[in-house]
């Protein structure tokens, strides 16, 4: 129950900072009906709630599956069962992922259909399969990450002269959106069982880092080639704003409850069969692991009910509500403020933040610490939504005049910052867009571009995950360069 309490504590100092900040706009420029404003408080206990237990069910159920079945890849010792293995692996944990389907079911919404959540679902998780699989061989076959990466992101490129702006926008924040609280935790829990392969301590951990990013790739590809070849040319779409909200404040969340335990249950049980089939035929744990395990199961089975549920029923509307009233006030000021803030207070917020920063601390012996990271990915991302909301209200400013000098930029400095630091670099994109961005931000800025004359909501409303997830790779990356400057002066050399 400890344990439980910590998590609590943990999502609670996630979730108040943007309870407090609708609050503040509800009393002051963006009043909310009474309804909506209840709903969004329930829907916030049921976040914190369900989030909890989520993360609680990950630690003793997902990352010791995912720890066991890398570790069963490396007994094997044959390549094969690697790529099979990280194949089928791949494609289920990320179709089990809460940000995807709530990013696809954006989508969908958006797009009124044209553009269907289960196509989404099943295209970025086999992208995700696929280039989950490559992440894993490079650690077998000890290819560098800045090579692979550079040579993974010339595809992208290449990929998107031929893809259009509305899929632009939609393949970058589905690669954001891909690297959740259930896949993170499972792909590193993997990453570390597979290095193993090396039987070398300190190139399992730095191998440890880097998988995250590669597979999030697979996200990217996948939906452009998704445009490409389904030849999906043009897309149109708006977005219903209900500013009076529904009068019921339960009926919301009675109606979501099935629905999303039947998703759920679709989704994780793959899994699960996987994992005991394994179980029975080679991993042979003891009674007393296998029930902990499965016990982690359904705490992640009901937190995960409980958090969509909250997401969907109570924080969304709001999102797009207060996004859409702040974007139609006369000065546009206030909306650029709020976005900037709403940025700053969500990454520090994001609880995979504080694991992040303090790994950093103690992998640079304190030289580059964890208040130096955590500022500096604040006004990071801060300023990601800042640009997403100025591209929203500039006409003509389009997602790739940010995203292409960005990656050029995050590309260029790999080869110049540690090498320690690339990996770590582009996991902190995965680890800034979480579940605080793919829900109440998304809907705020989706919300805003609604609102805002000439803005398209499915050009410019979405884009914002790319952003935020891009802008932690190029903050750290120069903190790299910092530390190796200011390591050589300490008589230290930085992992070259």
């Amino acid at each position: 129950m400890n344990i439980l309490t910590e998590k609590l504590k943990e999502v609670s100092l996630s979730v108040l900072p943007i309870v407090l900040i609708v609050l503040i706009l509800h009393f002051t420029i963006a009043p909310l009906e009474t309804n909506l404003l209840l709903r969004f408080l329930l829907g916030a206990l049921f976040i914190v709630v369900g989030l909890a237990i989520f993360l609680l069910g990950t630690d003793i159920g997902v990352s010791p599956i995912g720890t066991n079945l890398g570790k069963g890849m490396a007994k094997s010792n044959k390549v094969w069962i690697v790529a099979v293995a990280g194949i089928i692996l791949g494609f289920f944990i990320s179709i089990a992922e809460p940000d995807l389907h709530i990013l696809a079911n954006q989508i969908a919404d958006v797009t009124g259909g044209a553009v269907s959540n289960m196509s989404i679902l099943i295209y970025v998780s086999i992208g995700i399969a696929v280039m989950m699989t490559i992440g894993l061989l490079r650690i077998v076959f000890n290819i560098e990450l800045y090579k692979l990466l550079t040579g993974i992101y010339l595809v992208i490129f290449i990929l998107s002269l031929f893809t259009s702006n509305e899929f632009l926008a939609i393949a970058f924040d589905a690669s954001g959106a891909t690297t959740g609280a259930l896949t993170v935790p499972f792909m590193l829990a993997l990453a570390l069982g597979v290095s193993t392969l090396k039987k070398d301590g300190k190139a399992s951990e730095k191998d440890s880092f880097g998988l995250v990013a590669i597979s999030s790739s697979g996200a990217i590809i996948a939906v452009m080639m998704m445009n490409i070849f389904g030849g999906q040319e043009e897309l149109s779409g708006s977005l219903a704003v209900d500013l009076g909200g529904s009068p019921s404040i339960l009926a919301p969340f009675i109606h979501h409850f099935p629905i999303i335990m039947k998703e759920i249950m679709t989704a994780l049980v793959p899994i699960v069969a996987i994992f005991l089939l394994y179980q029975f035929f080679f991993l042979k744990l003891s009674k007393k692991k296998l029930i902990k395990i499965m016990k982690g199961i359904l705490y992640v089975f009901f937190g995960l009910v409980i958090f969509l549920v909250g997401v969907n029923a109570g924080f969304m509307d709001v999102g797009s509500v207060v996004g859409y009233t702040v974007a139609a006030l006369d000065n546009n000021i206030y909306v650029l403020i709020v976005a900037f803030v709403l940025g700053i207070v969500t990454i520090l917020a994001e609880p995979a933040v504080y694991v992040l920063t303090n790994q950093i601390e103690d992998v640079t012996n304190g030289y580059v610490t964890r208040k130096v990271v955590l500022t500096a990915l604040s006004i990071g991302v801060g300023l990601a939504v800042l640009l997403s909301m100025i591209r929203i209200l500039i006409p003509g400013l389009q997602l790739w005049h940010f995203i292409l000098p960005g990656y050029m930029l995050a590309i260029g400095l790999m080869y110049v910052t540690p090498k320690m630091f690339v990996g770590m670099a582009f996991d902190a994109g995965g680890v800034a867009s979480g579940p605080m961005t793919a829900t109440f931000i998304l809907a705020f800025v989706q919300g805003a571009a609604e609102s805002i004359e000439g803005a398209n909501v499915l050009l410019d409303g979405f884009g914002m995950i790319a952003m935020v997830a891009m802008m932690p790779i190029i903050t750290l990356e120069i903190l790299g360069i910092l530390f190796k400057i200011k390591s050589r002066k300490g008589g230290i050399h930085a992992n070259e």
